[in-house]
């Protein structure tokens, strides 16, 4: 992590998990364990229909609250969609967008990634865009050259303001859920390779602003060697956000010096 430049934000991402009936007992197990002065953000990516019941059981605890994806469309015949607007008027401050998962099961593409971000954007919501290659990809050798393609494919038409407004994700496909991590050393190459694209695409100035999370099995044991690789800025946490011990060991890392 990089303080000087960016702070630390440690994304909890629920997936298809939990229930509206188990936020508050979740939320009063976070509380105590919080660090009293903390450097860092921490965010609960949450499903739709649990989102006003996180926002009220987390109120004061300063964990912000995001959601999972959002529609490329501002409003209309689309049944199903959830809208931009819909999210912050609720009052989500982060989505996940372009999750490996959405991108394998519903086909989803850098240009739908793009456009969803945009739609954040304008609604004053910062956009978690994640990007990561599979183990074939890895095995071929070519991780930086589709890792690169993905980062473009999401800041196409976007000017450098609306890229330091941003949140990049990495996130080995072939460690999500799986257990397997990326080494510490696997992890940085990466978050300091996408920072280069993006100083290549910008400037120095938006490369150093931008905060790049690692995210691929991201837990307790592991988050303090990876936080303190000198690009990696925070995590997208998967299974350890669901259980409050473990998040807190996170977070509190996040505010290691």
């Amino acid at each position: 992590m990089n303080k000087k430049y960016r702070k630390p934000i440690i994304a909890g991402n629920w997936k298809m998990n939990m229930l509206c009936s188990q936020t508050k007992d979740f939320a009063d197990e976070l509380k105590p364990l919080l660090p009293k002065n903390r450097s860092s953000e921490a965010v609960l990516c949450v499903p739709y229909p649990l989102i006003g019941s996180v926002l009220k059981a987390v109120k004061g605890l300063r964990v912000a609250v995001g959601a999972q994806d959002v529609s490329i469309y501002d409003k209309g015949a689309y049944t199903g969609e959830v809208s931009a607007e819909m999210l912050a008027d609720l009052g989500v401050k982060y989505c996940i967008v372009g999750h490996s998962e959405r991108r394998a099961y519903h086909g989803e593409t850098d240009a739908q990634v793009c456009a969803k971000a945009k739609k954040l954007l304008e609604h004053g919501i910062t956009p978690i865009i994640c990007v990561g290659e599979t183990l074939e990809q890895r095995e071929l050798d070519i991780t930086m050259e589709w890792v690169s393609m993905q980062v473009k494919g999401a800041f196409a038409g976007m000017d450098g303001a609306d890229v330091r407004k941003c949140v990049i994700a990495y996130e080995p496909v072939w460690a999500i859920g799986t257990g397997k991590t990326a080494t510490a050393e696997q992890a940085q190459e990466v978050c300091e390779y996408i920072r280069g694209v993006v100083r290549k695409l910008y400037d120095a100035r938006t490369a150093r602003s931008l905060p790049v999370l690692y995210g691929g099995s991201m837990n307790a044991k592991n988050a303090a060697e990876l936080l303190a690789c000198p690009d990696i800025d925070g995590g997208l946490i998967g299974g350890a956000s669901l259980k409050p011990a473990d998040f807190s060991v996170i977070i509190n890392a996040a505010n290691e010096e």
